[in-house]
């Protein structure tokens, strides 16, 4: 009975939106690093938010000190880079702020980091963010339209041993 009104185990092997925003195919992607896959498959959101949110629950595997992309660790080990638009490493960390560290584990939805996007908008910066699955050898599905989420709009999936 009581598992009734236990919270809901997240799956480990889907990723939900890291923001709020339009889905776009990262071929979409106005950087030629992202578009022709030079740093693997994945997806792209365009924000209409400025809260980034873990995709699902591991650990933060690392956070660049400019604070525009962090990697994590799925439960089975599938790594997952977050890129915060695009040049934005130019900025320095200015108009971003980090809610963890490298070596947290979180849980799907909690916040990793806040950017300021009406100032990075001003000063011409694209937002789009990605999610990047470099060198995953899962064969993953993308959700590549349509309006997601964050923490809750599933994707991206692949499907586990046995499934």
């Amino acid at each position: 009975m009581f598992k009734l009104f236990s919270k809901k185990e997240e799956n480990t092997n889907d990723f939900a939106a890291v923001v709020s925003g339009k889905i776009i195919p990262l071929t979409a992607v106005n950087d030629d690093v992202f578009s022709k896959g030079m740093m693997g498959t994945g997806v792209a959101i365009v924000p209409d938010d400025d809260v980034i949110v873990a995709p699902c629950a591991g650990e933060v595997t690392m956070l660049f000190p400019t604070l525009h992309a962090f990697g994590m660790k799925n439960e089975d080990g599938v790594e997952i880079l977050v890129h915060i638009g695009i040049d934005t490493v130019n900025k320095q960390g200015v108009g971003f702020k980090k809610f963890v560290d490298a070596g947290t584990t979180v849980h799907r939805g909690d916040k990793i980091i806040r950017m300021n996007s009406y100032d990075l908008k001003q000063e011409g910066y694209d937002l789009t963010t990605m999610m990047i699955f470099p060198g995953c050898e899962k064969k993953m599905s993308f959700t590549t339209d349509g309006y997601a989420k964050k923490g809750k709009t599933i994707v991206a999936e692949y499907k586990k041993e046995g499934e």
